[in-house]
């Protein structure tokens, strides 16, 4: 059967429809994706090998009426363009992960009785999934706490974040060797997303001395491109410390890079936290505190009301807490096989089946829903 993706804006929507999408495919499904011209899908998704249409979509400022106009009018000659393309691809099911063009995806299917299935990556759902959660088949939650925006409570399935097969194609020895960190080594992963993280690389940069102290400790340090220069300045290392702490401005490889891990510090983001908690990392975590609805934090909460994380805020990440929380994580063996023991609780790995079974059952056919 034909099934229809869509999302938008950020690799936090993508992400986990492309790794939705190999799970289809892999079921014998083809798999069509909408998401705008101009946003990161447009480059993910035919890199991905799935099929990209694409949907003119936008936000608007409330503070401006005409931006408003302009948002209905795109969403409008959309929703009209996505009708006449479900009549050419017969659909048997659509699935919305966020983000405007969502909304006249999920509408056009809506108005041709066409199954539609939500996914929220988050602890707080976003504008677009809430909206469009009030007419859809079912709505696949990653956490419960998402499903306070819903009022049909028989409507949520907690099914997990999916993540794309290709963070567990990858070996622990293949990751360190691709690091150059040695098997007997405990490497910590320091990244704060692809444009890095300020008071991250600050608080880490200051904690030099004291992690580079530990025994067998090897950093890999992902600064962000506009930070590198700084965080090179500021860390000063020498040749013998060099050889322990990795400090690169971007990371093409982040699957070795994970799997090669024993710990992680990162932000709280979406598929951030499903790929930690998909290959069970031991995690501290620092949520980015101007996210929506600080949706970081809610996130977050979760893994550490499980045990699978520590979590600092932002604002105190410079703090006595940050540096004493991340040396535990870094020097305790017992405490990361806690970590990761409760972080398989998440049952990150099955996502995608899940998923998949969600979206094979509101289509007509038969799955079996864990």
């Amino acid at each position: 059967m034909n099934i229809v993706l869509s999302g938008g804006g950020t690799a936090g929507h993508i992400n986990p429809a492309l790794a939705l999408a190999e799970e289809l495919q892999s079921r014998g499904h083809a798999v069509f994706f909408a998401g705008t011209p101009s946003g990161v899908e447009a480059r993910l998704v035919p890199q991905a090998g799935v099929s990209f249409t694409a949907f003119e979509a936008s936000g608007f400022n409330r503070r401006h009426p005409l931006s408003l106009i302009r948002a209905l009018r795109l969403m409008a000659a959309s929703t009209k363009k996505a009708k006449e393309w479900f009549g050419e691809i017969k659909p048997a099911a659509a699935v919305c992960f966020g983000g405007y063009v969502s909304i006249p995806v999920g509408r056009a299917a809506m108005a041709q009785n066409i199954p539609l299935i939500i996914h929220e990556q988050n602890s707080v759902m976003g504008m677009a999934n809430k909206y469009l959660s009030k007419k859809a088949a079912r709505v696949a939650l990653t956490y419960d706490a998402a499903g306070s925006a819903v009022a049909d409570k028989s409507k949520l399935v907690l099914t997990g974040n999916p993540v794309r097969k290709s963070m567990f194609e990858t070996s622990r020895a293949d990751g360190r060797a691709y690091c150059g960190v040695p098997e007997d080594a405990t490497m910590l992963l320091i990244f704060g997303g692809s444009l890095g993280a300020r008071h991250i690389n600050t608080a880490v940069c200051a904690a030099k001395d004291a992690i580079l102290g530990l025994d067998g400790v090897y950093v890999r340090h992902i600064t962000g491109p506009k930070e590198f220069d700084t965080v090179s300045e500021a860390l000063n290392l020498n040749d013998e410390e060099a050889k322990r702490w990795q400090l690169i401005s971007y990371e093409d490889h982040m699957a070795e890079c994970l799997v090669a891990c024993d710990a992680v510090v990162s932000r709280a983001g979406a598929t951030s936290l499903a790929e930690i908690s998909a290959l069970q990392i031991p995690a501290l975590l620092v949520p980015y505190p101007y996210a929506t609805a600080d949706h970081q934090t809610a996130n977050a909460k979760s893994y550490v009301e499980c045990g699978a994380a520590y979590m600092v805020a932002d604002s105190e990440v410079e703090g006595q807490d940050f540096l004493d929380k991340l040396l535990r994580l870094a020097s305790s063996a017992e405490l990361r096989a806690s970590m990761k023991q409760a972080a398989a609780a998440f049952e990150t790995q099955s996502a995608s089946g899940r998923l998949a079974d969600l979206v094979e059952e509101a289509a007509g056919i038969s799955a079996n829903i864990k």
